[in-house]
């Protein structure tokens, strides 16, 4: 049995304390997703938010035989941010960012101007992408974990990342001003 199942255990048991060290492991992780598919650090703090008390609230029909605990609530948090996003108003093409371009190669973007632009960049992609990509090269996530918490075949999972990662290059793409 692993620590995460007899912590489980222990909150389903009646130790409602025990569900903090869940909620401290997987804070990070949760917000991070949720941020990268809505896009909004408020909206994703409550989602966040939202999806352990989800968790707390329904952890009585989460089934170790069938997953992980972390497949679970990965699936709590992309459910949470798809329903938030079809009450949002629908994007338009003229939100989608522009590619920059840098007038010499010595300037340097600083870090949060390069953030900020990864995260338009990364906004602008369909869900199913950003979700894949965010789960793969931020959470550091197996594509067959992603497959599972998706309920998507492997090979799903592969296009969809590779799909991601060509549109940040084209619209993270930098190149030097004409002379």
């Amino acid at each position: 049995m692993s620590d995460e199942d007899a912590t489980i255990r222990l909150v389903l048991e009646g130790d409602v304390q025990a569900f903090r060290g869940l909620v401290e492991k997987y804070q990070g992780p949760v917000y991070r997703l949720a941020r990268s598919i809505i896009n909004d650090p408020v909206d994703a703090e409550d989602i966040a938010q939202d999806c352990f008390l989800a968790a707390f609230r329904n952890l009585a029909s989460f089934d170790p035989a069938v997953g992980t605990f972390s497949v679970w609530l990965f699936v709590i948090v992309r459910n949470r941010c798809r329903n938030a996003l079809k009450r949002r108003r629908p994007r338009s093409l003229d939100d989608t960012p522009e590619p920059f371009r840098m007038h010499r190669p010595s300037d340097a973007l600083s870090e949060r101007e390069w953030q900020h632009r990864f995260d338009l960049a990364l906004s602008s992609l369909p869900i199913e992408q950003r979700t894949a990509f965010t789960l793969a090269e931020i959470e550091e996530l197996a594509y067959e974990t992603i497959a599972k918490i998706e309920d998507v075949p492997l090979g799903t999972v592969k296009s969809r990342i590779r799909r991601a990662k060509d549109k940040l290059r084209q619209i993270l793409a930098i190149t030097e001003c004409e002379q």
